[in-house]
């Protein structure tokens, strides 16, 4: 059973790796890179896949046979049952070893399907051998678009290639899409753009869980990457979606950070309109990105969401981009 103290680790581990600067490079202007203390971002994507490899992958069981893998790249939530094994995401293929341990834990069924919450690599890369184990995937016509042609992310000064056949969703979907799968109706929705331009909810409505992918970073200002579609006023939107959806008794799997519920989703809503709303008023007035940042405009939330790779400046940077 997952710890507070071992959803910070393994949450911390990710960003530890994949993103002590995985912002900076959105902050263009070297001299605000130079005073935050952002160091380059070149190498990251690599130095994560490494880290990867030595994972701690941990089980956390939720509701109506669903659990979360949590340990490697984004979370990864698993339905086993009679139709084999249903994830959503893919980790990192690095930390191959660990997730087949972890699956085996879970259930001895064979694994059946993926779902991709979005393309990026933290939750993607785990793709072609979760294929080659049995798995057909599944994804918003993005997402394969992405996986297909490759991308460059500004964000990771990283440009991926187009990925092997074999991790490519073989079926796509543009809006909304439902699945009978091992007892469970499970509903998938497209957000439009907002973390990137394909990212979806999945949603397990017999036990009453969703995964809302990278809408959601529980206790962690968010990455945006505006390079692929993504805007703060996105993720704005995407979380009143996911409000309006979610209801108390839900059990909500953000991509990075502790499973959650309406109420710290709410907290997690408010922080991102307000912080939007004191950076576009600055910005209005004529501020620079220096004066904004030196304004401090997320002070009031950096204790509780300044402690990942987004720190209070690299956020700062992401949302004045945005407005």
């Amino acid at each position: 059973m997952l710890t507070a103290n071992s959803s910070s680790v393994s949450r911390r581990r990710f960003l530890a790796t994949s993103g002590a600067a995985a912002a900076a490079a959105m902050l263009a202007p070297s001299r605000l890179l130079a005073r935050s203390g952002a160091v380059r971002v070149r190498g990251l994507v690599e130095a994560a896949r490494r880290d990867g490899a030595t994972a701690t992958i941990t089980i956390q069981p939720l509701r109506g046979n669903i659990s979360v893998l949590i340990g490697s790249g984004g979370n990864i939530a698993v339905l086993p049952g009679g139709d084999g094994q249903l994830l959503v995401d893919a980790g990192f293929a690095t930390s191959r070893a660990q997730v087949v341990q972890a699956l085996a834990k879970v259930s001895s069924d064979p694994i059946q399907q993926l779902i991709n919450t979005h393309f990026h690599f933290d939750h993607t890369d785990g793709n072609d051998w979760l294929h080659s184990a049995g798995a057909t995937i599944l994804a918003h016509e993005n997402t394969r678009k992405h996986l297909s042609a490759g991308s460059r992310v500004e964000g990771w000064d990283f440009n991926f290639p187009a990925s092997p056949k074999g991790a490519l969703p073989a079926t796509v979907f543009s809006d909304q899409k439902t699945l009978q799968v091992n007892g469970q109706n499970i509903e998938l929705n497209y957000y439009g753009p907002c973390h990137t331009d394909g990212d979806i909810s999945v949603h397990f409505t017999g036990g009453d869980v969703i995964h809302v992918g990278d809408t959601w970073w529980n206790g962690f200002y968010p990455f945006i990457d505006y390079s692929n579609g993504g805007s703060i006023d996105g993720m704005v939107r995407a979380t009143e979606a996911n409000l309006a959806k979610i209801t108390t008794n839900m059990i909500v799997v953000p991509g990075h950070g502790p499973v959650g519920d309406k109420d710290e989703l709410t907290v997690y809503r408010d922080m991102l309109v307000t912080v939007r709303e004191k950076v576009a008023t600055l910005k209005k007035q004529g501020r620079s990105l220096d004066e904004v940042v030196a304004a401090k405009p997320t002070a009031a939330y950096d204790q509780k969401w300044g402690g990942g790779f987004m720190n209070p400046a690299n956020f700062t940077g992401l949302v004045y981009q945005g407005v």
